[in-house]
Parts: structure tokens; sequence; C-alpha cells
């Protein structure tokens, strides 16, 4: 009887203990709010029955800061009795009675990744104001320490192991010595007027500079013979004349180097630079393509020709503002360029009266002895250590 009595008594006891720290509701605090809950449940699953009381997980970033996940991040974030709590231990805080907690939104968190070593891609400086453009630095490659993402392969900068050096892209204004010197320079060629400005330009023992559309040769091969024919320089206006910045990195080398390619079929001789259409050559372009083009001339006097203001306006255009060192805009296509022959006569007359000589831009570019040989020749060739910058 009394081993029995013994028996009934434990029972009872395990009964109340196992009710009071397994079975019975507490009531615990949650933002304020009076919750039930039964003892020592895990705080995990407190906040999992309850939608983690409606806060917003955080995100999964990639390392460039990127989201990859919307709930990727830690489910919230929560402060136990005024502590707040690592994620990691929200399974072993067990709730009891009048605890209080505060659930907020989750933390954002950042991919896993690793550290690796990149290459490090040269910047550019391109001088501005000259009407001829040139490289003259090529950029070298530097290294650095990259993190990177092993979720979304992006990369993100850590630190310079080795400098890399700039291309830089120098702009002059030709001034040659010992004399006046200007050059005659025509656009969009060749065309319908071609053959009679080079009737004139051969009559007044006179050189000019063309720069010839590449779909205009190909359309008309002997109109370009004839340029280098009559002792004249060629140049490349690009293929199609379109404005170069709009174009991605393919686009422009292939607007450039399809135009050399049509000029050196029709003639055999490849042209040593171009003039960008609209002069729109920026540091992208350079970058993109400065291994492709030797030089990029501008101009210093614009007739406006395209305007058709009259033979006289264009005359005056070029004589009131002629100097040293001048390189002239005209035009031989694109549109009706009549008024540029009747006023050639009088420009190379009026030019040759004020003491000026005529040349071409290769001369010009001799004659002022800053540019290297090979960028007249149209030799330029970028070394094999060189690295083109990342624009």
């Amino acid at each position: 009887m009394a081993v029995f009595t013994l028996f009934t008594v434990l029972v009872v006891v395990a009964a109340v203990v196992g009710w009071y720290f397994l079975l019975r509701d507490v009531t615990v605090t949650v933002n304020g709010e009076a919750v039930a809950a039964r003892v020592n449940t895990p705080l995990t699953a407190l906040l999992s029955d309850n939608g983690y009381f409606g806060v917003r997980p955080g995100r999964l970033l990639s390392v460039a800061g990127n989201v990859l996940d919307e709930e990727g991040g830690t489910d919230c974030t929560a402060t136990y009795n005024g502590d707040l709590l690592a994620e990691s231990s929200f399974a072993g805080t067990l709730v009891a009675e009048g605890d209080e907690l505060t659930v907020a939104d989750g933390v954002d968190v950042e991919e896993p990744s690793h550290e690796e070593e990149a290459t490090l891609l040269p910047g550019i400086q391109k001088e501005e104001g000259g009407a001829i453009q040139f490289v003259t630095q090529w950029g070298r490659a530097g290294k650095r320490t990259v993190r990177r993402g092993e979720r979304s392969g992006e990369t993100v900068d850590v630190a310079v192991i080795e400098p890399a050096t700039d291309m830089v892209v120098s702009s002059i204004n030709p001034a040659p010595a010992g004399g006046s010197y200007i050059a005659l320079t025509f656009d969009d060629g060749p065309s319908i007027y071609t053959p009679d400005i080079l009737a004139i330009l051969k009559e007044k023992k006179a050189p000019a500079t063309f720069f010839n559309l590449g779909a205009s040769v190909a359309k008309d091969p002997a109109g370009a013979q004839a340029i280098v024919d009559a002792g004249c320089e060629l140049a490349s206006h690009t293929n199609a004349h379109q404005n170069l910045p709009t174009l991605d990195r393919d686009s422009l080398r292939a607007e450039i180097t399809s135009a050399a390619d049509t000029l050196e079929q029709a003639t055999g001789v490849r042209p040593a630079f171009i003039r960008a259409p609209y002069g729109a050559f920026t540091e992208v372009e350079w970058a993109r393509a400065g291994d492709v083009v030797a030089a990029n001339v501008l101009w210093n006097i614009d007739t406006r020709d395209w305007e058709r203001p009259g033979p006289e306006a264009i005359t005056r255009a070029v004589l009131d503002n002629a100097y040293n060192g001048a390189i002239v805009l005209m035009h031989d296509g694109g549109g009706n360029r009549e008024q540029d022959i009747e006023a050639l006569p009088g420009i190379i007359d009026g030019l040759r009266e004020h003491g000026y000589t005529l040349v071409t831009v290769g001369e010009l570019m001799k004659l002022d002895g800053r540019v290297p040989q090979e960028v007249i020749d149209g030799a330029v060739a970028m070394p094999a250590d060189a690295a083109m910058p990342a624009l």
C-alpha cells in the first residue's frame, strides 16, 4: 500500500512538473501586445507560428548592392528582454511568463563572395581645343584585387596592386614656323562636284585634303582615284556620316575601318586619318577605337558653305579669318556645292595675295613639328603591351 501511494505521488508530481514546464500557457508581450504561448516554446516557433508578426524579411544583396532575392536576408530582428538577439540564437531562446519581445524587419544580407586578382584597365585623358587630335601616350593595364559574388558573379574593387597608366590624347592647333601656311579641306565626297574642284586645284597648282565617305567612294571609286591622281590628300570621313558618339563599340569601329577599307580598295591608298562627322569624337570614341585612328582632324575655319550663303560669303569667311596653321572646312559632297566651285578660285588667289602657302593637312602637321611621323603617315600601331580604356 505504501508503495502504491508513493507511486501515485510521483506520478502526480511528474504531471504537475510536466504541466508547469511543458504544457501551461504563458503570456509574453510582443511589440507592446499580450500574446499567449506554450511555456518554453522556442523563439523560432513563436515567430513562425505568428507569421513573424507581420514584419518584412531582409533581402539578399549582391556584392554590388543589387537585389538578388527579396526574401533572402534574415527573417526578422528580435530584441528579447532588452537584448538584441542574433538569429542563430533564436532556436535556443525559450519563452517564459512575462517575457518582452520586440520584432522588427529583417536585415539585408550580402551574398557569399571571395577575393581574386583582376586587371585594372587604364583611364583616358583627352586635351581639348585643338583641330588635330592624336594619341601621345598609350594606356597600360595595372592589377587590382576584387571581391566576386559567388551567386551574381559581380565584382567590386578592394585594392589597387599596381596602378594603370592612362591613355593620353593630345589636341593641337598647327603653328608652322618659317612662313604662313593654310590647308583647304573638303568633306562628304566624292560627288559630281569633285571633278570641277579638282580642276580648279590643278589649274591653280594648289593641294587640298579630301575627307571622303566610304559609302560615297563605294558608289564612285573613280572619284576617289581622281583625288589621288591629282596629287591631293585622301582622308576618311567615316563610312556613312553617322554621329559616332551614338554608336556602340563594334559599330563605331566598323564605321571607321570599313571606310578605310573601301578607300584603300578604290585607290590603293589607306587614309592616314579621319574627320569625325560633326567633329564629334569624345573620350569614349578614343577609348573604343583609338587603336584604329591615327588622328582625328577637325577645323579652325568653318565656311558654313552648307548654308549656301553665296560664293562671296564663302570667300570672305576664309580670307577674313585666315591665319598661319588654319584648317578650312568646305564641302565637295552632301548637297549642292556650286557655290564652293564659284568661290574656290578667289579663295586660292586671295590667300596667296596675303602670303599664304596652301598645303595638305599632312604637310601642315609636318610643318608644325609636334606631330609624330607615324601619325602623319597613318602608321600608328598600338604596342603589344598596351591596353585600351574601359569605356
